[in-house]
């Protein structure tokens, strides 16, 4: 977006301060072979710009990778401690 500098640093700045919600909390019992923790113990997948479609957790499950934003509404075991329904306030 040509010209508006500041509203595309205010989109690079949320989009880092979503991406940095999930802690691998344990919401998730299995999660993606991907999720990997840095020197700082911050999560990040190690595919990211490719992370969608079928994927493997790390107990071997296979699973299909979405945009959170489709699983958000759901419930799972345990979802109450999910980072992004949190901050959402989407608890079930």
């Amino acid at each position: 977006m040509e010209g508006f500098p500041c509203y595309e640093s205010y989109l690079q700045e949320k989009e880092e301060e979503w991406e940095t919600l999930c802690l691998r909390c344990g919401a998730s019992d299995d999660p993606c072979k991907h999720l990997k923790k840095d020197a700082n113990d911050i999560f990040f997948c190690e595919i990211y710009p490719h992370r969608f479609g079928l994927r493997e957790t790390v107990g071997g499950e296979k699973f299909f990778c979405v945009p959170v934003r489709e699983v958000l509404h759901s419930w799972w075991p345990r979802c109450h401690l999910c980072a992004y329904k949190k901050k959402l306030k989407v608890i079930f």
